[in-house]
């Protein structure tokens, strides 16, 4: 019996000894912080729903989210084109959504999710769905593109006219780092319909004056000069002089308009007889994917994350739900 309680409170002093070994040790160990993770909406596996905001009827309805990514896909880009193609530009669409709602709350001028307004939030057209838009979602179904676990800005364009530009010099965007937003070269140029691998323009030197005291709030005078005083990696014309006057080159597009100038590509820049002449190459601000270069690479036999992977650096293809 004694031996028994010897026995037993042996037992109990190594025990404490070891505890307390254990403690003295644990507390030289470094600290250990936990990792930094943006957080995210969580959906468990299952495909949420969300509220449109129809722009034509003002009306909401409630609609399954990639119903609305079809809708999406269908309007974005041409509903016949290679599968591959169409399934990036889901992905893309279906991670412009999420960072919208994640990050932006939506549209919160009309209590919504979305709205079918491309100027408010992506094009939506759910009468151009094809059975080959309906392949494309289904096989990305869930898929959203991620850099650092954080939704990324899914920028995308019709052609980058040669080269995509760094979300700065296409966008003149500063709010935040996009490390992974790249420039490379864009095969889009060797097989874009003839509107988007070249465009020429003119404006009257008052509609440019007006322009750039709409977007800069500076009068830049009488304009009989005008030059690119910085030019981008892409070669895009990231500030221009007018008058008195300096322009970022995107803000002066978005002035002017975007479907007139079609890119900041600028090849030739004049002013004649109160007129000022542009020429250019591509379509569109040139930032992220370009969808003539998703087409040439589908064409190839490329993948939609191969084509995904090409334009975004050092992102990853997550899926989200089943």
């Amino acid at each position: 019996m004694r031996q028994n309680l010897k026995m037993r409170k042996l037992a109990v002093v190594l025990l404490l000894v070891i505890l307390a070994w254990e403690w003295s040790a644990g507390c030289r160990r470094p600290e250990q912080k936990p990792l930094r993770r943006e957080p995210e909406t969580e959906f468990r596996y299952t495909e949420p729903e969300i509220t449109l905001y129809d722009n034509a009827t003002g009306q909401k309805k409630r609609i399954k989210f990639e119903e609305y990514i079809a809708g999406v896909v269908a309007a974005e880009m041409e509903p016949t084109w290679p599968s591959e193609a169409l399934a990036a530009q889901a992905i893309l669409a279906r991670t412009f959504t999420l960072f919208k709602i994640r990050y932006e709350k939506g549209v919160p001028q009309h209590g919504a999710d979305a709205s079918t307004s491309a100027e408010e939030f992506q094009a939506y057209d759910p009468g151009r769905i094809t059975p080959q838009v309906r392949e494309a979602v289904r096989k990305t179904r869930g898929e959203v593109i991620k850099y650092r676990g954080r939704y990324i800005r899914a920028w995308f364009h019709s052609n980058a006219g040669g080269r995509t530009a760094t979300a700065v010099e296409g966008l003149n965007f500063t709010k935040e780092p996009t490390p992974y937003i790249k420039s490379v070269e864009d095969p889009g140029q060797k097989v874009a319909k003839p509107e988007a691998k070249a465009w020429s323009a003119s404006f009257p030197v008052d509609e440019v004056r007006a322009a750039v005291i709409e977007q800069t709030g500076r009068d830049p005078g009488a304009i009989t000069v005008a030059s690119i005083p910085k030019k981008g990696l892409s070669g895009r014309a990231v500030t221009i002089r007018l008058g008195k006057a300096t322009i970022s080159g995107a803000a002066l597009r978005t002035a002017l308009g975007p479907d007139k100038m079609r890119s900041t590509l600028i090849d030739r820049l004049e002013l004649r007889d109160g007129v000022l002449h542009m020429a250019g190459r591509g379509y569109g601000h040139g930032v992220g994917m370009s969808q003539w270069g998703a087409y040439y690479m589908a064409e190839k036999g490329r993948s939609y994350r191969d084509i995904i992977h090409y334009y975004f650096k050092d992102v990853t293809i997550d899926k989200i739900w089943k």
